[in-house]
Protein backbone atom coordinates (compact mmCIF):
# COMPACT_ATOMS: atom_id res chain seq x y z
CA UNK A 1 0.00 0.00 0.00
CA UNK A 2 1.57 3.29 -1.12
CA UNK A 3 1.20 6.21 1.30
CA UNK A 4 1.96 9.89 0.70
CA UNK A 5 2.53 12.33 3.58
CA UNK A 6 1.96 16.05 2.97
CA UNK A 7 2.88 17.91 6.16
CA UNK A 8 5.04 21.00 6.73
CA UNK A 9 5.73 20.50 10.45
CA UNK A 10 8.80 18.31 10.81
CA UNK A 11 7.73 16.81 14.15
CA UNK A 12 4.23 16.04 12.86
CA UNK A 13 5.70 14.47 9.73
CA UNK A 14 7.99 12.31 11.84
CA UNK A 15 5.09 11.29 14.11
CA UNK A 16 2.99 10.17 11.16
CA UNK A 17 5.90 8.19 9.80
CA UNK A 18 6.48 6.60 13.21
CA UNK A 19 2.82 5.59 13.57
CA UNK A 20 2.67 4.15 10.07
CA UNK A 21 5.82 2.07 10.60
CA UNK A 22 4.67 0.94 14.04
CA UNK A 23 1.03 0.08 13.32
CA UNK A 24 1.00 -0.60 9.57
CA UNK A 25 4.49 -1.84 8.65
CA UNK A 26 3.31 -3.21 5.30
CA UNK A 27 2.59 0.33 4.10
CA UNK A 28 5.18 1.93 1.85
CA UNK A 29 5.75 5.69 2.38
CA UNK A 30 6.42 6.84 -1.18
CA UNK A 31 6.80 10.57 -0.51
CA UNK A 32 6.95 13.27 2.15
CA UNK A 33 6.33 16.90 1.17
CA UNK A 34 5.85 20.20 2.95
CA UNK A 35 4.42 22.44 0.23
CA UNK A 36 1.52 22.65 -2.20
CA UNK A 37 3.92 22.99 -5.13
CA UNK A 38 6.01 19.92 -4.27
CA UNK A 39 2.86 17.87 -3.79
CA UNK A 40 1.25 18.98 -7.06
CA UNK A 41 4.47 18.32 -9.00
CA UNK A 42 4.74 14.82 -7.52
CA UNK A 43 1.07 13.95 -8.04
CA UNK A 44 1.26 15.05 -11.67
CA UNK A 45 3.55 12.07 -12.36
CA UNK A 46 2.90 9.64 -9.51
CA UNK A 47 0.11 8.15 -7.47
CA UNK A 48 -0.54 6.76 -4.01
CA UNK A 49 -3.23 4.61 -2.41
CA UNK A 50 -3.70 6.88 0.62
CA UNK A 51 -2.72 10.47 1.38
CA UNK A 52 -2.16 12.10 4.78
CA UNK A 53 -2.68 15.83 4.26
CA UNK A 54 -2.15 18.80 6.55
CA UNK A 55 -4.35 21.80 5.72
CA UNK A 56 -1.94 24.64 6.48
CA UNK A 57 1.23 24.06 4.45
CA UNK A 58 4.40 26.08 4.02
CA UNK A 59 3.24 27.80 0.83
CA UNK A 60 -0.54 27.74 1.07
CA UNK A 61 -3.69 25.81 1.87
CA UNK A 62 -3.79 22.05 1.38
CA UNK A 63 -7.11 22.33 -0.43
CA UNK A 64 -5.28 24.14 -3.25
CA UNK A 65 -3.80 20.77 -4.21
CA UNK A 66 -7.27 19.57 -5.20
CA UNK A 67 -7.66 22.61 -7.45
CA UNK A 68 -4.38 21.95 -9.24
CA UNK A 69 -4.41 18.19 -9.70
CA UNK A 70 -6.86 15.33 -9.99
CA UNK A 71 -6.85 13.36 -6.73
CA UNK A 72 -8.88 10.16 -6.86
CA UNK A 73 -7.65 8.40 -3.74
CA UNK A 74 -8.77 8.63 -0.10
CA UNK A 75 -7.32 11.38 2.08
CA UNK A 76 -6.89 11.47 5.87
CA UNK A 77 -6.57 15.09 6.97
CA UNK A 78 -4.25 16.04 9.83
CA UNK A 79 -4.66 19.53 11.24
CA UNK A 80 -4.73 21.66 14.37
CA UNK A 81 -7.99 23.28 13.24
CA UNK A 82 -11.48 21.80 13.40
CA UNK A 83 -13.32 24.28 11.14
CA UNK A 84 -12.38 22.53 7.88
CA UNK A 85 -14.02 19.17 8.59
CA UNK A 86 -17.04 19.66 6.33
CA UNK A 87 -14.88 20.88 3.46
CA UNK A 88 -12.50 17.96 3.97
CA UNK A 89 -15.23 15.40 3.37
CA UNK A 90 -16.14 17.08 0.10
CA UNK A 91 -12.72 16.28 -1.35
CA UNK A 92 -12.15 12.54 -0.75
CA UNK A 93 -11.66 12.90 3.00
CA UNK A 94 -12.25 9.66 4.91
CA UNK A 95 -10.64 10.82 8.16
CA UNK A 96 -10.02 14.06 10.04
CA UNK A 97 -7.34 13.88 12.75
CA UNK A 98 -6.76 16.82 15.05
CA UNK A 99 -3.23 17.49 16.30
CA UNK A 100 -1.68 16.30 18.45
CA UNK A 101 -2.66 13.03 16.81
CA UNK A 102 -4.00 10.37 19.17
CA UNK A 103 -2.71 6.95 18.19
CA UNK A 104 -6.05 5.17 18.64
CA UNK A 105 -7.78 7.70 16.37
CA UNK A 106 -5.02 7.34 13.80
CA UNK A 107 -5.43 3.56 13.80
CA UNK A 108 -9.22 3.84 13.51
CA UNK A 109 -8.94 6.13 10.48
CA UNK A 110 -6.49 3.86 8.68
CA UNK A 111 -8.49 0.72 9.51
CA UNK A 112 -11.54 2.44 8.04
CA UNK A 113 -9.52 2.98 4.87
CA UNK A 114 -8.36 -0.65 4.83
CA UNK A 115 -11.89 -1.96 5.26
CA UNK A 116 -13.35 0.08 2.43
CA UNK A 117 -10.30 -0.46 0.25
CA UNK A 118 -11.13 -4.15 0.40
CA UNK A 119 -14.85 -3.51 -0.02
CA UNK A 120 -14.93 -0.95 -2.86
CA UNK A 121 -13.27 2.36 -1.96
CA UNK A 122 -15.04 4.03 -4.89
CA UNK A 123 -18.40 3.39 -3.26
CA UNK A 124 -17.07 4.83 0.01
CA UNK A 125 -15.94 8.06 -1.58
CA UNK A 126 -19.19 8.43 -3.48
CA UNK A 127 -21.23 7.95 -0.31
CA UNK A 128 -19.11 10.43 1.62
CA UNK A 129 -19.43 13.08 -1.06
CA UNK A 130 -22.59 15.14 -0.44
CA UNK A 131 -24.95 15.73 -3.33
CA UNK A 132 -24.42 19.42 -3.84
CA UNK A 133 -26.66 21.83 -5.65
CA UNK A 134 -24.77 24.42 -7.65
CA UNK A 135 -25.83 27.96 -8.40
CA UNK A 136 -28.19 28.43 -11.33
CA UNK A 137 -28.17 32.24 -11.23
CA UNK A 138 -26.39 35.19 -9.63
CA UNK A 139 -27.78 38.48 -8.39
CA UNK A 140 -26.01 41.58 -9.74
CA UNK A 141 -26.58 45.18 -8.70
CA UNK A 142 -26.95 47.96 -11.25
CA UNK A 143 -27.41 51.28 -9.50
CA UNK A 144 -30.38 50.77 -7.20
CA UNK A 145 -31.71 47.82 -9.23
CA UNK A 146 -30.99 44.14 -8.68
CA UNK A 147 -30.92 41.87 -11.72
CA UNK A 148 -30.25 38.19 -12.15
CA UNK A 149 -27.77 36.48 -14.43
CA UNK A 150 -28.42 32.88 -15.41
CA UNK A 151 -25.28 30.82 -14.89
CA UNK A 152 -25.81 29.12 -18.25
CA UNK A 153 -25.54 32.56 -19.91
CA UNK A 154 -22.10 33.29 -18.40
CA UNK A 155 -19.01 32.59 -20.50
CA UNK A 156 -16.44 33.28 -17.79
CA UNK A 157 -15.63 35.08 -14.55
CA UNK A 158 -12.48 37.09 -13.92
CA UNK A 159 -10.98 39.31 -11.24
CA UNK A 160 -9.49 42.72 -11.91
CA UNK A 161 -8.68 45.68 -9.66
CA UNK A 162 -10.06 43.79 -6.63
CA UNK A 163 -13.42 43.30 -8.33
CA UNK A 164 -14.97 40.18 -9.87
CA UNK A 165 -16.68 40.37 -13.25
CA UNK A 166 -18.96 38.02 -15.15
CA UNK A 167 -18.76 38.08 -18.93
CA UNK A 168 -21.90 36.79 -20.62
CA UNK A 169 -21.92 34.81 -23.84
CA UNK A 170 -23.30 37.92 -25.52
CA UNK A 171 -20.35 40.05 -24.39
CA UNK A 172 -22.09 41.80 -21.50
CA UNK A 173 -19.78 42.60 -18.55
CA UNK A 174 -21.22 42.73 -15.01
CA UNK A 175 -19.74 43.15 -11.54
CA UNK A 176 -20.68 40.29 -9.22
CA UNK A 177 -20.47 40.32 -5.45
CA UNK A 178 -18.31 37.19 -5.16
CA UNK A 179 -14.62 36.44 -5.16
CA UNK A 180 -13.15 33.97 -7.64
CA UNK A 181 -12.25 31.77 -4.68
CA UNK A 182 -15.85 31.65 -3.41
CA UNK A 183 -17.25 30.98 -6.88
CA UNK A 184 -15.14 27.85 -7.32
CA UNK A 185 -17.22 25.87 -4.84
CA UNK A 186 -20.55 27.26 -6.06
CA UNK A 187 -20.21 26.47 -9.76
CA UNK A 188 -20.74 23.05 -11.33
CA UNK A 189 -17.20 21.68 -11.94
CA UNK A 190 -18.47 19.83 -15.00
CA UNK A 191 -19.31 23.16 -16.62
CA UNK A 192 -16.64 25.50 -15.22
CA UNK A 193 -12.86 25.24 -14.84
CA UNK A 194 -10.50 27.60 -13.03
CA UNK A 195 -8.02 28.37 -15.80
CA UNK A 196 -5.85 30.63 -13.61
CA UNK A 197 -6.15 32.07 -10.13
CA UNK A 198 -8.16 34.94 -11.54
CA UNK A 199 -10.26 33.31 -14.29
CA UNK A 200 -13.00 30.67 -14.25
CA UNK A 201 -14.24 29.67 -17.70
CA UNK A 202 -17.32 27.83 -18.93
CA UNK A 203 -16.75 24.76 -21.11
CA UNK A 204 -18.69 26.52 -23.87
CA UNK A 205 -16.40 29.58 -23.78
CA UNK A 206 -13.26 27.62 -24.75
CA UNK A 207 -12.55 28.72 -28.30
CA UNK A 208 -9.00 27.54 -29.09
CA UNK A 209 -6.25 25.59 -27.32
CA UNK A 210 -2.59 25.79 -28.31
CA UNK A 211 0.46 23.93 -27.08
CA UNK A 212 2.85 26.47 -25.59
CA UNK A 213 6.37 26.80 -24.21
CA UNK A 214 7.31 24.81 -21.10
CA UNK A 215 4.43 22.36 -21.35
CA UNK A 216 1.69 24.93 -20.85
CA UNK A 217 -1.51 25.43 -22.84
CA UNK A 218 -2.55 28.80 -24.30
CA UNK A 219 -6.32 29.23 -24.12
CA UNK A 220 -8.49 31.69 -26.05
CA UNK A 221 -12.04 32.39 -24.95
CA UNK A 222 -15.22 33.59 -26.57
CA UNK A 223 -16.02 36.42 -26.04
CA UNK A 224 -12.36 37.38 -26.28
CA UNK A 225 -10.47 37.84 -23.02
CA UNK A 226 -8.15 40.85 -22.86
CA UNK A 227 -5.10 38.91 -21.60
CA UNK A 228 -3.29 35.72 -22.58
CA UNK A 229 -4.49 32.78 -20.53
CA UNK A 230 -2.27 29.79 -19.75
CA UNK A 231 -3.02 26.47 -18.12
CA UNK A 232 0.08 25.56 -16.10
CA UNK A 233 1.97 22.39 -16.94
CA UNK A 234 0.95 20.88 -13.58
CA UNK A 235 -2.74 21.24 -14.45
CA UNK A 236 -2.72 20.30 -18.14
CA UNK A 237 -3.81 16.70 -17.53
CA UNK A 238 -6.63 17.86 -15.24
CA UNK A 239 -7.79 20.40 -17.82
CA UNK A 240 -7.72 17.90 -20.67
CA UNK A 241 -9.66 15.37 -18.62
CA UNK A 242 -12.26 18.06 -17.88
CA UNK A 243 -12.63 18.66 -21.60
CA UNK A 244 -12.84 14.94 -22.38
CA UNK A 245 -15.53 14.37 -19.74
CA UNK A 246 -17.80 17.02 -21.23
Amino acid sequence: MKVLIIEDEELAQEELERLIIKRFPAFDIVGKFATVKESVDWLAKNTADLIFLDIHLADGNGFEIFEQTDIRVPVIFTTAYDQYAIKAFKVNGIGYLLKPIIESEFVAAVEKFEYFNTNNISALLENLRPQKEFKSRLAVTKGDRIEFLQIDDIAYFYSEDRLTFAMTKGGKKCIVDYTIESLVSQLDPKKFFRITRGVIASINSIKDIYRYFNGRLLITLSPNFHEKLFVSRARVSEFMKWLDDN
